[in-house]
């Protein structure tokens, strides 16, 4: 197709349109990036996540610049509520990244999260493929806030970092979510602010409690607005990396996303043709009416369904 051709010439306007077809669900979606995925799995993609107001576009602006200060080019996923009116990313292509929106060798892109529980818009894992398809060394998914399902990061991304500040007690609520479990770096943001360095120490005495680790996740503290730990952020990721590549780790890594995707495809095959054969044989609302009337019950109203469905197979 010319769309994907044109990405893969390095066009941006191409790379723009195919991300909004890929997040609009376009019929032709699947052809596209069907085409498009022999190009991909050269990118390293790392989440930034956490609680809300820890600081992450600020963190990921201050990481972009120390990035393109070493030569690699950065997509940008900020992944937003969406807007209840519009559909649309309510924080367009958040402000307080514009410094790089001229820089050749960054694409930023807002998202919506469109109702999605995990924190993650739907259609972020494709959006990264069209990324990585078109060369970028690094994507950054900077994800929204919300707590403990904030876990469908560690879905997606090669490195997780975690950020957490001093102010609000958000350390101690994100270990009780769970967080702990899918941090490879933890960033104490803000950390000019009073219990910055307790923050960190419960951090310290969290990961104490666990025996043993492969990989230690590093505390790392940092100031966005004086610029102070970005370099050291940089480095604990660049080792996660370096990590990941000589233990195997990636590798299973990404091979366990693959078997995931693969199962996630299946399943919505599954259910697209289930409720299209349904919906073509079955007056669905008649028997929902039934239901809610007591004349019917859904356990069985769900088998009789599932009996008329008729899955294509082969005789030979």
């Amino acid at each position: 197709m010319q769309l994907v051709k044109e990405l893969l010439e390095g066009n941006r306007r191409a790379l723009a349109r195919l991300i909004s077809l890929v997040e609009n669900g376009d019929p032709q979606k699947y052809d596209l990036l069907q085409e498009l995925y022999p190009h991909t799995g050269n990118s390293y993609v790392i989440g930034i996540t956490g609680a809300p107001g820890a600081g992450k576009s600020s963190l990921v602006d201050r990481l972009l610049k120390e990035m393109r200060r070493d030569g690699y080019s950065v997509g940008v996923i900020a992944v937003d509520p969406t807007s209840p009116f519009t559909g649309g990313a309510i924080l367009g292509d958040r402000i307080r990244m514009q410094d790089h929106a001229l820089d050749p060798g960054v694409f930023i892109r807002s998202m919506g999260t469109r109702g999605s529980l995990g924190g993650l818009s739907r259609a972020t894992q494709e959006a990264i493929q069209v990324l990585d398809a078109f060369g970028q060394d690094f994507i950054l998914v900077e994800t929204v806030g919300v707590g403990q399902s904030e876990v469908d990061i560690v879905k997606t991304a090669d490195s997780t970092v975690v950020v957490l500040t001093p102010a609000g007690g958000d350390s101690v609520q994100t270990m009780k979510a769970g967080i702990m479990e899918i941090a490879d770096i933890f960033v104490i943001n803000k950390a000019d602010l009073p219990g910055a360095e307790r923050t960190a120490a419960e951090v310290g005495v969290m990961l104490d409690m666990k025996e043993q680790y492969d990989w230690r996740p590093p505390v790392v503290s940092t100031v966005t607005l004086r610029e102070e730990g970005i370099d050291k952020l940089w480095r604990s990721l660049q080792e996660h990396r370096s990590y990941l590549e000589t233990s195997g780790k990636l590798h299973q890594l990404r091979k366990e996303r693959v078997r995931r995707e693969l199962t996630e495809q299946v399943e919505h095959l599954v259910k697209s043709r289930v409720w299209q054969q349904i919906r073509s044989r079955i007056p669905l609302e008649d028997l929902i009416e039934e239901i809610v009337q007591r004349r019917r019950d859904p356990y069985s109203a769900a088998r009789d369904l599932l009996a008329n469905i008729v899955f294509p197979h082969n005789d030979s």
